[in-house]
């Protein structure tokens, strides 16, 4: 669990201190994140609140708007699943507030989508999403493979919520120094 990389071809594995190429804020100064998982209860959700979290400790919390949503609505309303808040909890972080959500075209819209696995990509793909604003979250992880995806926690125990956290984690040093750098393109 974990170590599963994508067996499509992601997008062009950019540098981790760029934005995409071509980049620029498009609704706002303020650029907007949103990370995407299947339905909003789990793994985007816990990105929201590390990332989140990430960005008030370096300062940037004004500078950038920070969301998640789901492919799916099944769970919009709902607060994240209570595994994920526990995790979350054990390591500092406050998920409470947490109400899922379904991607939509305010969301789509977004300056950087950022999908934990490759079926998100996809769906993004499908739904209009410009290719050039989305990436996969390891994909922020130096030290993670190209391609590489966060596993969906749900049907496992709390091992596999401890693993998406700590891959979470992993990664968001390299998306607060894209934060820094869309910032200051601004």
């Amino acid at each position: 669990m974990g170590a599963r990389t994508s067996t499509r071809r992601p997008p062009t594995r950019l540098p981790i201190l760029q934005p995409p190429k071509g980049f620029s804020v498009t609704t706002s100064a303020k650029p907007h994140i949103v990370f995407v998982c299947t339905g909003n209860i789990c793994r985007s959700p816990m990105a929201e609140v590390i990332v989140r979290a990430a960005v008030e400790d370096a300062g940037m919390a004004d500078a950038v708007e920070i969301s998640s949503c789901g492919i799916g609505g099944w769970h919009s309303g709902q607060q994240a699943d209570r595994r994920a808040r526990a995790e979350l909890a054990a390591h500092g972080y406050d998920g409470e507030s947490h109400r899922a959500q379904q991607l939509n075209s305010a969301l789509i819209d977004a300056d950087l989508l950022i999908a934990l696995d490759d079926g998100h990509i996809d769906d993004l793909l499908s739904q209009g999403a410009a290719e050039e604003r989305i990436r996969l979250l390891r994909s922020f992880d130096p030290d993670s493979a190209p391609g590489a995806i966060v596993e969906d926690p749900y049907y496992g125990g709390s091992e596999g919520f401890s693993i998406t956290r700590r891959q979470i984690e992993a990664a968001t040093p390299g998306i607060v120094d894209w934060v820094r750098h869309a910032t200051s393109l601004s």
